[in-house]
């Protein structure tokens, strides 16, 4: 008997912030990781990196202020950096975890290189607000460097494009490990954004927003399921409002349609559902869940969490 495919899009919650977050917050996920394996499924793994890339982008625009002999790191190369040491946490937290209960399976961390739309119309209108805050002559030098900069409360920072997904050049090595029953991590992040220039690939000064790059690599590895942990139990209606309303399952057309009615705010959840719809396309069989963390098995169950299905 076959075993069902599923895409995990793992959100903050799932990785903390700092160093030390991260080593406690991977145990804590590595157990619904392996509920999951327990219960039989092909797993691949996506995740979130936006403190981490944060992170270093600021510690790399620092060493370059001080040694201004080095040449400034590229976004694509603080995306791959973000994805390497990510990956070895929770590579070696699932490890440890199945071991535990006696599970010997490989988990692998891929480096992933997501190609996007050079005529994206997210380059020519950035919105990803990205490193450390500058002052008014360190942001005037950024400009003059071709970058894009945005006043905020505490000064000037960087913004970045944030194109969508249009292929996974790893894709090939992703759904062979997976089909050899592997755990495998891929996509950290949103991927590393390149651009496809004849028989090279140039890294994009950009980010791709995580969770559409995770529906992108469901739909390439014909997942089954597609499921988003973030940190609320079910997708609602009228969010945190006197009038909010929790969803147990939605179809494809009403999702749609709560997303014309702006119910969903963007760079939250609204990410998170067209992730899902794009997912499902008109397939009769592949679902969605999105659900908490922490509660992912009683979702699975469906005691909790919300269905999204055509």
């Amino acid at each position: 008997m076959r075993k069902k495919k599923v895409v995990i899009a793992l959100g903050h919650e799932a990785l903390g912030t700092t160093l030390p977050e991260q080593k406690v917050a991977t145990k804590k996920t590595a157990k619904a990781v392996a509920d999951l394996a327990e219960a039989g499924y092909q797993i691949v793994i996506s995740h979130s990196n936006g403190p981490q890339v944060g992170m270093i982008h600021t510690a790399m625009a620092e060493f370059c202020r001080l040694y201004p002999e080095y040449t400034a790191t590229p976004m694509s190369v603080c995306s791959a950096m973000s994805q390497g040491y990510i990956g070895y946490d929770l590579q070696n937290a699932i490890r440890t975890e199945l071991l535990g209960r006696g599970i010997y399976k490989t988990v692998s961390t891929i480096l992933t290189q997501v190609c996007v739309d050079p005529y994206d119309e997210a380059f020519y209108h950035p919105s990803k607000v990205i490193g450390r805050v500058m002052t008014e002559e360190e942001a005037e030098a950024e400009e003059k460097k071709g970058n894009h900069v945005v006043k905020t409360e505490n000064g000037y920072r960087r913004i970045v494009a944030a194109p969508k997904p249009i292929d996974i050049v790893e894709m090939d090595a992703i759904r062979t490990l997976c089909d050899a029953d592997q755990i495998v991590i891929a996509c950290g992040g949103g991927g590393i954004p390149v651009l496809t220039q004849a028989n090279k690939l140039k890294g994009a000064s950009a980010v791709i927003e995580k969770d559409l790059a995770a529906g992108k690599l469901a739909e390439l590895l014909d997942a089954d399921m597609f499921v988003i942990l973030t940190g609320e139990d079910k997708v609602c209606l009228n969010y945190n409002t006197a009038e909010e309303k929790p969803l147990s399952k939605i179809t494809v057309a009403e999702a749609k349609a709560y997303i014309a009615e702006g119910q969903f705010e963007e760079g939250t959840i609204l990410p998170k559902i067209q992730a899902a719809v794009d997912f499902i396309g008109d397939s009769a069989v592949k679902t969605a869940l999105i659900t908490r963390l922490d509660k992912s098995r009683e979702a699975m169950e469906g005691t909790t969490g919300t269905i999204i299905c055509k």
